[in-house]
C-alpha cells in the first residue's frame, strides 16, 4: 500500500488543482462544466506524470543495471572500506576485480579493476583460496608472501558476500613485523653463539692462566689483560652490529617519510672517522657535484652509519699512506649517488658476489686483526634496501674498489596510514 501511495505522491497534488478548476469552471458555467472538468483532470494528471521527479529507487535501478558494484557496495559502504586501514579486494563471481581500496593499492599498484585475480595477485594459493570460496561459500584463510620489490607477509582472508550478484571479499592482515622478528631472533642465537664462541674461549683461557702459573707474573698479566680487553672490545663491537643489523632487518619493508641531504650526511660521517684515517696515515676527501642536490628520503641516523661503514671499510682495506675519496653527484636517471674509492689491494671477482653476506669475508685473519665483525655490508645492503636505492660493487686487483650508493630522488612519501607498520626503534 505504501508503495504505491509512493507513487502516486508526485501526481496527487495536480490531481487537485484539477478538481479545484473543475469546480470553478461549473460555478461561472454549469452547461460546460462537464467539459471543461473532463479536459482539465486529464491535462492535470499528465502533467503530473511529465513534470514530477522520477522516484529514486528508479534512478539506483536503472544504475545497478550498468554498475554491478552499485548493488553489492553502495557509495556510504564504499566510502568506508576505503578509509579501513588494511587492504581490502571485491572480486565478481568470475573471479575480476571490482573494487579495492587505497590500502590494496599499495599491494597491487596500477590499474586492476576488471582484471582477473590471477593477473594482480600472482599466487597460486589466494587464487586457490578465492575460488574455492566463490564456489562453496566456506571462508578460507591462509599465509602467503610477496617477494618484491622488498618481501612481505601476509594473512588473506576470502569470504563470499551474499549478494546479487554474489560477490568474493579478499582482506590482507600485514604479519611482516611479527615475521621478521621470529626470523631475527632465531638467526641473532645461532649467529651470536657462533661467532661469542672464540672470543669467549679466549677470554676463559686467560682467566684461568691469571689464576694459574701467571698468578705471579706481572709482565704476563699485562700482556694477557691487553689480549682480553681487545677481546671484550671484539665481543661489544659484535652485539652491538648484530642488534643493529636485527633493527634495520626488522624495519625494512617500512619505508621513511623525511628529507633529507646526503652532503652533510656523508660529511658527517667522514669527520668522525678522521682520526682512524690519521693514524693509518690515509686522507679522506668528499668532493660533491657543483650544482645542487636534490634531497632524498630517508632515516638520517641510519645513512650516517651506512657511509661511515662504507668508508671505515675503505680505510681498513686501503693502503696505508693512501687516499679515500668520496663522490657525489647525480647519475642520469635522477638517482643521488655517493662513491666511495679505496686504492687497496682490491677484491677477488669470485668475492665480490658474496660480500653482503653476514658474516662473510674475504681474509678472515685480516679482518679480525682490524676489528671487523663481517656485518658491516650486511648492514649497508639492508639500508639501501629500506630506502628502495641500490648497491654496486666494482674492484680490480691491486687498484682498488669503488663501492656506489644510488638513492632516488623525490619527494618524502605520505604520512603513514592508521594501522600501518611503524618503525622499530628500541630492542628488548
Amino acid at each position: 500500500m505504501l508503495y504505491w501511495w509512493d507513487r502516486l505522491k508526485p501526481q496527487f497534488s495536480p490531481l487537485l488543482w484539477g478538481i479545484a478548476m473543475g469546480a470553478f469552471a461549473y460555478a461561472l458555467n454549469p452547461w460546460a462544466a462537464g467539459l471543461v472538468f473532463g479536459a482539465v483532470l486529464i491535462l492535470a494528471l499528465l502533467a503530473g506524470y511529465v513534470f514530477a521527479p522520477v522516484p529514486i529507487h528508479l534512478k539506483s535501478t536503472r544504475a545497478d543495471a550498468d554498475d554491478p558494484l552499485r548493488a553489492i557496495l553502495p557509495p556510504l559502504a564504499r566510502a568506508v572500506i576505503e578509509h579501513l586501514p588494511a587492504p581490502v579486494m571485491l572480486l565478481d563471481a568470475n573471479q575480476r576485480v571490482l573494487f579495492v581500496n587505497d590500502p590494496m593499492r599499495q599491494v597491487v599498484p596500477g590499474d586492476v579493476e576488471r582484471k582477473h585475480v590471477s593477473a594482480v595477485l600472482r599466487n597460486p594459493e589466494v587464487i586457490e583460496a578465492i575460488r574455492q570460496t566463490a564456489a562453496s561459500g566456506v571462508e578460507g584463510q591462509i599465509e602467503f608472501s610477496l617477494p618484491v620489490p622488498i618481501e612481505r607477509f601476509y594473512q588473506a582472508y576470502t569470504a563470499r558476500v551474499a549478494a546479487d550478484p554474489p560477490a568474493v571479499a579478499l582482506l590482507l592482515h600485514d604479519v611482516t613485523t611479527i615475521r621478521r622478528s621470529e626470523q631475527m631472533r632465531a638467526d641473532f642465537v645461532a649467529n651470536a653463539s657462533h661467532e661469542l664462541r672464540t672470543p669467549l674461549a679466549a677470554v676463559s683461557g686467560f682467566i684461568d692462566t691469571l689464576r694459574g702459573h701467571a698468578r705471579d707474573d706481572p709482565k704476563a698479566q699485562e700482556r694477557f689483560l691487553e689480549i682480553m680487553s681487545v677481546e671484550a672490545a671484539r665481543m661489544r663491537r659484535l652485539i652491538d652490529d648484530l642488534l643493529s643489523l636485527t633493527r634495520i632487518e626488522l624495519n625494512e619493508h617500512v619505508r621513511p617519510d623525511t628529507k633529507v641531504q646526503l652532503e652533510g650526511i656523508v660529511r658527517q660521517a667522514a669527520q668522525a672517522l678522521e682520526p682512524l684515517a690519521a693514524s693509518d696515515d690515509i686522507s679522506v676527501k668528499v668532493a660533491c657535484a657543483a650544482e645542487p642536490l636534490a634531497p632524498v628520503v630517508g632515516a638520517r641516523d641510519e645513512l650516517v652509519q651506512l657511509f661511515q661503514n662504507l668508508i671505515h671499510n675503505a680505510i681498513k682495506y686501503g693502503r696505508p699512506g693512501g687516499h679515500v675519496l668520496v663522490t657525489i653527484g647525480h647519475n642520469e636517471s635522477g638517482e643521488v649517488f655517493v662513491a666511495v674509492r679505496d686504492d687497496g689491494e682490491g677484491i677477488p671477482q669470485t668475492a665480490i658476489a658474496r660480500l653482503t653476506e653476514r658474516f662473510y669475508r674475504v681474509d678472515v685473519k685480516r679482518s679480525r686483526e682490524k676489528g671487523g665483525t663481517g656485518l658491516g655490508l650486511a648492514i649497508v645492503k639492508h639500508i639501501v634496501s629500506r630506502h628502495q636505492g641500490r648497491l654496486t660493487i666494482e674492484s680490480k686487483l691491486g687498484e682498488g674498489s669503488v663501492f656506489t650508493v644510488f638513492l632516488p630522488a623525490g619527494a618524502p612519501a605520505a604520512p603513514p596510514r592508521p594501522g600501518s607498520p611503524v618503525a622499530v626503534t628500541e630492542m628488548l
